[in-house]
């Protein structure tokens, strides 16, 4: 009995050592020029890399969050930033240059959105969603997989099959981003907020079906499908923008 206790004891003392250490993760740009991640802690949470930093094609950058943290991270493209970093990007710009400092990326921006846990309440949760709109690929997975651990994620670029009305184009033409139908329409009914404002009351809609028959494993709407969240125990997770299609 005392050596059943001993080993609970041992096993609580190393969990506790795994999740004070914080959670690492890595950022890779599978993609075919630079992407400037956008990273923005929740209320209360601080912000990694001061909020925003280049990632060239092929590069990566590893970095550490604490235990409990949660927040989003999306990827920024087109950006030209001065020596001071200041600038702006086509597509989820923050509007505060290159480090975005806890600023929020303006959409269509597709988000990667995490909450971890602690010794106490160890189970992760992370989700890749549309809801703000569409800019890039993006995907999310644990390192070394693990029982329940999946992969969040829309690795297809929308904006090759976006609706025309949805559309954000660059100065030279080119589709750089595919709004949601919230963004779009402006309409309760698109936004899940009034008399929609309930999963009982706000339902997939054309564009949602849209959406997610082209990502399965992405948020399409505000009450999606709850299978979109996963969750896992991973210490490590890589986020990779422009990942490989399945």
């Amino acid at each position: 009995m005392g050596s059943s206790k001993a080993l609970l004891f041992f096993l609580s003392i190393v969990v506790s050592i795994a999740f004070s250490s914080g959670i690492q993760l890595i950022l890779v740009n599978n993609c075919a020029n630079s992407v400037w991640p956008g990273i923005m802690g929740s209320a209360g949470q601080p912000t990694p890399q001061y909020g925003g930093f280049q990632l060239a094609a092929a590069e990566e950058v590893v970095f550490d969050v604490p235990a409990g943290w949660s927040g989003r991270i999306w990827g920024r493209q087109g950006c030209c930033f001065d020596e001071h970093g200041k600038g702006t990007c086509e597509t989820g710009d923050c509007g505060n240059g290159l480090r975005c400092g806890g600023a929020g990326g303006k959409p269509p921006a597709t988000v990667v959105e995490m909450t971890f846990g602690t010794a106490r309440s160890p189970l992760h949760y992370y989700d890749v969603s549309l809801v703000d709109g569409f800019n890039l690929p993006v995907a999310m997975s644990p390192v070394g997989g693990g029982i329940g651990c999946g992969v969040a994620g829309c690795e297809v670029d929308l904006n090759v099959c976006c609706p025309s009305r949805f559309e954000v184009r660059s100065a030279d033409g080119k589709v750089v981003g595919c709004k949601s139908a919230c963004l779009a329409l402006q309409t309760d009914k698109y936004c899940c907020v009034g008399e929609y404002g309930s999963p009982s009351s706000c339902k997939p809609t054309l564009f949602s079906h849209l959406f997610k028959s082209i990502c399965p494993r992405a948020y399409s709407f505000a009450y999606d499908d709850p299978s979109s969240l996963n969750k896992c125990r991973a210490s490590r997770y890589l986020i990779t923008f422009c990942p490989p299609t399945r």
